[in-house]
This record gives C-alpha cells, structure tokens and sequence, in this order.
C-alpha cells in the first residue's frame, strides 16, 4: 500500500476499557474516542493491536454491554472509508466475528504482513511470543480450546462476565510492577522474538502491544522493534507516515 499525500497510518494497543472499574475507566476512554477524532483526519489506516477491553466474550446473540462511545466512533470511522485492523490480545482472544459483522473491522488473532509505502511491517499483539512466559503459553492453550469456550458459555452474561472481570482485575493482569522497568534487550522476550523473526526474513518495523511499556528498539539493520505501551499509564500511539515510525503521547 502506497500512502497517499499527507497520509499517516496509526497505532494503538492496551486500552483495556472496563478496567479497573466502568466508571474509572470512563475518563481513558473518552481521551481515546477524541484522538480517534483527531486521527481520522490524515489516517490511512488505523491497527488496534489488542487488549482494547479488559474482557471481551462473544455469545451466539450477547456481547458485554458498555463502550458505546468507543464502538460508535469506530463504526464511524469504517463507515468513512477508512480501513482499520483489529488484532486480538489476551484480554480479547475470545473475540469472534462481531467486529467484523458490526463493523467490518476484520479480526487477526495471529502475527501479520504488511507493507507501507515500501517499509516491510511485521504486526501482532505479542502474547506468548518469544522464549519463556510457559505458564502463560500452557493458559492460552487453555482458555483459545474450543471446549473451554464451549463451557465458558454455559454460564449466563450476568455470571461469566462479572467473575471474568474481576478475576483481571484481581490478578493484576492489566499490568504487572515489571510492566514499567525496562529489562534489557537480552531479558525482554519481544526483542528476542523480534530477532529471531529477522533470521529469516527482513522487516523495517515489528510492531506489537501487550508489554505495556512503549519503546523503540534497533534490533537489525533498517529494522526496529517497537512496543505501543498503553492507555493506562502512558497514553502512547505509533505513528507511520510513510518515511519514519514515531511514539507519540496523547
């Protein structure tokens, strides 16, 4: 995709609306329909990299109520002609095909492709990527088993939506103390993932969410690992416009 004139493509991950409460997250969510506002004037697309709820669940005819404003405004800005790209994280995994039929946002629940303006892109959530992290990997089997959503969706909207948000919640999985300190290329496991990727093919930019802590990283020649952050604690966008890749705050 070439840009056209004065066009940006935009970035964003980890809103986790809904957290810790509706009502405290109201505010955050407000600041993000009015930059969604504000991008839609020179975007020429939109990513979401996931984590956009705290806890989303699809059932055959239910989905959790709230985030009118955030689910307008996108359907608003797809309707313009705008193409935007949702990418599930682990907060979301249970996505389905509701963006996509509500929406017409399409859903990757895996690393994707792209090219911009002639600069390679490697985009993706980044859960469970990268050495480590097992017990989490072995949970995600888990919790992505068609069997587990089966019985998960057994329990009624009222039940399993209040006990799957306050279990989020209650074990901190927004983000943990570890989310603010960088450790270091050698213990950050989306740099090593992001390395290793390069071994076998080139990409510009590799871009991911999910760690919570924006950065911008070298990881090979002409190529960059780049971390959104979040709109919880640092209120940070990627923006590409077609040259440069920058992290912005809002």
């Amino acid at each position: 995709m070439q840009l056209a004139n004065n066009k940006k493509i935009y970035f964003a991950s980890d809103q986790h609306f809904g957290a810790p409460t509706a009502e405290l997250s109201l505010p955050r969510e407000k600041r993000f329909v009015a930059w969604l506002d504000e991008v839609k004037e020179d975007a020429e697309a939109i990513f979401l990299l996931g984590d956009l709820f705290d806890f989303w669940f699809e059932y055959k005819a239910v989905v959790p109520k709230g985030f009118v404003r955030v689910l307008g405004k996108l359907a608003e800005i797809r309707d313009s002609g705008i193409p935007i790209y949702f990418f599930v994280g682990n907060h979301d995994l249970w996505m389905e095909d509701y963006f996509q039929k509500e929406l017409n946002i399409p859903v990757y629940h895996d690393n994707q492709e792209f090219t911009f303006g002639g600069k390679t892109f490697l985009i993706g959530h980044g859960d469970g990527k990268g050495p480590g992290d097992m017990g989490y990997k072995r949970m995600k089997k888990v919790f992505t088993n068609p069997f587990s959503k089966w019985l998960f969706r057994w329990l009624h909207p009222d039940i399993g939506v209040r006990l799957a948000q306050y279990l989020s919640v209650k074990n901190k999985l927004i983000s943990g103390a570890e989310d603010v300190t960088f450790l270091g290329e050698d213990n950050e496991w989306l740099i090593l993932y992001s390395k290793r990727k390069l071994e076998t093919k080139h990409y510009n930019y590799l871009i991911f969410g999910h760690r919570h802590l924006p950065m911008k990283v070298s990881v090979g020649e002409n190529s960059e690992y780049v971390n959104l952050g979040d709109w919880i604690s640092y209120f940070t966008y990627g923006v590409f416009d077609g040259e440069t890749f920058e992290i912005k705050v809002y």
